[in-house]
């Protein structure tokens, strides 16, 4: 064995250390490069938008806390609140815990119930059909 073919063995052996150390670092530099492409990405929106898909991220993450491996079912609130958020920001790229269209029909479903509940009859109930006959049978014989 040669002075050369040892030195270059302690070489590789030294260079593949380093390479061991540093691909971390550069796993960790890549996600705080992204990190911070994403913050300046997010600098010119608004408080509001922010804040909103900040909390639909929030009631996603819950959803898997709770149940440890797989989200459990979204209640009607949750589905308000996720359908009522997405109004306030691009919440595509946001959604996890269900495909797009599932929240596209959570909002028409509550849109619906909106509009049944604003169109339910108000005041008192109608009179039924015998009864009115009776008092105007009964306003005509007894004038006074």
């Amino acid at each position: 064995m040669s002075t050369f073919d040892f030195m270059g063995g302690m070489m590789m052996a030294t260079f593949l250390r380093l390479w061991q150390h540093l691909l971390p670092l550069a796993g960790t530099l890549l996600t705080l490069l992204v990190d911070v492409s994403r913050y300046v990405v997010l600098c010119p929106h608004s408080p509001t938008a922010l804040a909103a898909e900040n909390l639909f991220l929030r009631k996603q993450l819950n959803l898997y806390i709770e149940r440890k491996v797989k989200p459990r079912r979204a209640t009607d609130a949750i589905r308000f609140t996720l359908a009522q958020l997405s109004g306030l920001f691009d919440w595509r790229n946001a959604l996890t815990i269900v495909k797009p269209d599932t929240l596209i029909r959570w909002h028409r479903i509550g849109f619906r119930l909106f509009w049944k509940y604003k169109s339910r009859p108000r005041g008192r109930p109608r009179i039924p059909a015998q009864l009115r006959k009776l008092i105007a049978e009964m306003a005509t014989s007894n004038p006074t």
